[in-house]
C-alpha cells in the first residue's frame, strides 16, 4: 500500500513539474503591467522614431514584446513584433556562437592562427613575424582596423536608385551601386592581403596583435570568413543550420530574399526622410534581418545558455562564450559610465559592460539596437528602432525606453 502511494505521490509531482509556469491568471493579472509599459513607452518616444519593437525576456520566455509606430510612414503600416529590419552590429553575437559551434565540431580553434585557414595572407605589417589568432578577432584585438575602404565601400543598395535620391544630403554618400556588390572573399581580400587592389598598411595599427582593444568590422567579417572555410558552407548556412532553425527564428536572415519583404521596415534618416534599402557586403559584421519576436528568442537563449541551459552550445562553450576575455592593460581608455556601453570588456564577440551586463549594441543608417540581459536577475531587454538618433532629445528618449524596459521587468518577475 506505501509503494503504490509512493507512486501516486511521484506521478503528481512530474505532473505539477510539467504544468506552465505563467498560469490563465498570472497572464491576466501582468496584462494591465504590460498595458502601462506599453504607454509609457509611446510616452517616451513622442515622435522621436517612426517604429519600433521592444521586449522584456528571462529564461522562461518572452514576458513582454511590443510593436509601436509605424514600419512605413506613407501606408501606416504598423510596427509590430514581426516587422522585419536590419539589427546592425548586434549582428556580431551570431558569430561568437558560431565560432563556438565550430569549435565544438572540431573545425577550428580559437588560438589557431588565421593563416592556417586562409586562402590568402593576412598579417600586420608592423608585426609581419606575429601571427594574427582567431581569438584575437573575436576580442578585436587583431590590430585591423576599419578604414574609409570599409566606410566606402561594404554599403550597397539593395536595388537601381536615381541617382538624385543618393544625393540627398540626409543619405550617406557611401551608399553604392547595387552592380558594385562582390563577394565577402573577395572584399577581404582586396582589403587585407598584399595583393588586394585595395591594400594600404593603414588598414593594421602599430600595435602588437593581442595588445590593445580596438574595435574592427572587417575583423569580425573576417572572423566569419574562416568559418565559411573551415565549414564548407557559407557564413549564412551555417547560422541558419546551428542558430536560426533550433530556435525557430523563422522571421529571420541575412538577405532581403531570406525573408518575406513585405515584412521589412522602412527606414528613416529622420522622421520623414527614407533611407534607400541596402545591405552590406561585409553582411556579418551587421546585416542580420530579423524581428523583435525572433531577437527575443535568440536573447531567451543567451540567458538560458548563461545558466547552463542552453540547447545550441554546451555548457563549456556558453562559459568561454560569456568569459571576459580582457584586462585593464588591453584598453586605452574604459567607459565606466554606461551600464550598456559594449566595450568595457568582451566574451567571445559579447559584449561586457561595466555593470556586468551582457550583450550588444548596433547602428547604421536608419537602425538603432540595444540588447542585454543581466546575469544576476537572468533578465534581458531589447530595443529596435527604425529611425536615425540624431540629437540629444532623442539619446535620452531612446535609453529611457530602455531603462524603462528594466524598470518593468522587475514588475513582471515578482
Amino acid at each position: 500500500m506505501n509503494k503504490i502511494l509512493l507512486i501516486l505521490l511521484g506521478i503528481l509531482l512530474i505532473i505539477s513539474c510539467k504544468q506552465k509556469p505563467n498560469t490563465a491568471k498570472e497572464i491576466a493579472d501582468n496584462q494591465p503591467i504590460k498595458d502601462s509599459l506599453t504607454l509609457e513607452i509611446k510616452n517616451l518616444n513622442k515622435d522621436y522614431f517612426n517604429g519600433l519593437g521592444v521586449a522584456i525576456v528571462d529564461s522562461t520566455g518572452i514576458l513582454y514584446e511590443k510593436g509601436i509606430g509605424f514600419a512605413d510612414i506613407k501606408s501606416k503600416k504598423p510596427y509590430t513584433i514581426n516587422t522585419i529590419q536590419p539589427i546592425a552590429s548586434v549582428s556580431k553575437t551570431f558569430i561568437g556562437i558560431s565560432l563556438m559551434k565550430a569549435q565544438e565540431k572540431g573545425l577550428l580553434n580559437l588560438d589557431d592562427p588565421i593563416n592556417k585557414y586562409l586562402p590568402f595572407e593576412v598579417q600586420n605589417p608592423n608585426f609581419p613575424n606575429e601571427p594574427i589568432t582567431i581569438r584575437q578577432l573575436a576580442t578585436h584585438t587583431s590590430t585591423i582596423i576599419d578604414t574609409e575602404n570599409y566606410m566606402s565601400k561594404s554599403y550597397v543598395l539593395k536595388d537601381k536608385i536615381d541617382s538624385t535620391i543618393t544625393k540627398n544630403e540626409n543619405i550617406p554618400q557611401s551608399f553604392n551601386p547595387s552592380d558594385t556588390k562582390i563577394p565577402l572573399s573577395e572584399f577581404l581580400k582586396n582589403y587585407l592581403s598584399k595583393d588586394g587592389k585595395w591594400y594600404n598598411k593603414s588598414a593594421f595599427s602599430k600595435n602588437k596583435p593581442g595588445q590593445l582593444f580596438e574595435y574592427t568590422n572587417v575583423g569580425a567579417t573576417l572572423a566569419a570568413y574562416i568559418i565559411e572555410i573551415a565549414s564548407n558552407q557559407s557564413y549564412s548556412d551555417f547560422t541558419t543550420e546551428y542558430i536560426l532553425k533550433p530556435l525557430e527564428m523563422k522571421n529571420s536572415g541575412w538577405n532581403y530574399n531570406d525573408v518575406i519583404f513585405d515584412n521589412v521596415s522602412t527606414l528613416y534618416s529622420d522622421t520623414k526622410t527614407e533611407v534607400p534599402y541596402y545591405s552590406l557586403i561585409t553582411y556579418p559584421d551587421g546585416g542580420f534581418l530579423t524581428t523583435i519576436n525572433d531577437l527575443s528568442k535568440y536573447l531567451n537563449e543567451l540567458i538560458k545558455g548563461y545558466s547552463g541551459s542552453g540547447k545550441i552550445l554546451s555548457k563549456n562553450s556558453y562559459n568561454e562564450l560569456f568569459k571576459p576575455q580582457l584586462k585593464e592593460e588591453n584598453f586605452t581608455e574604459r567607459n565606466t559610465n554606461n551600464p550598456y556601453n559594449d566595450e568595457y570588456n568582451l566574451g567571445i564577440f559579447m559584449g561586457i559592460s561595466a555593470m556586468n551586463n551582457f550583450g550588444h549594441t548596433g547602428g547604421d543608417p536608419g537602425v538603432s539596437s540595444i540588447m542585454f540581459f543581466n546575469p544576476k536577475e537572468r533578465t534581458g531587454r531589447v530595443l529596435l528602432i527604425n529611425t536615425n538618433i540624431n540629437n540629444q532629445e532623442e539619446v535620452n528618449a531612446y535609453y529611457g525606453i530602455f531603462n524603462k524596459l528594466e524598470e518593468y521587468s522587475k514588475k513582471l518577475t515578482e
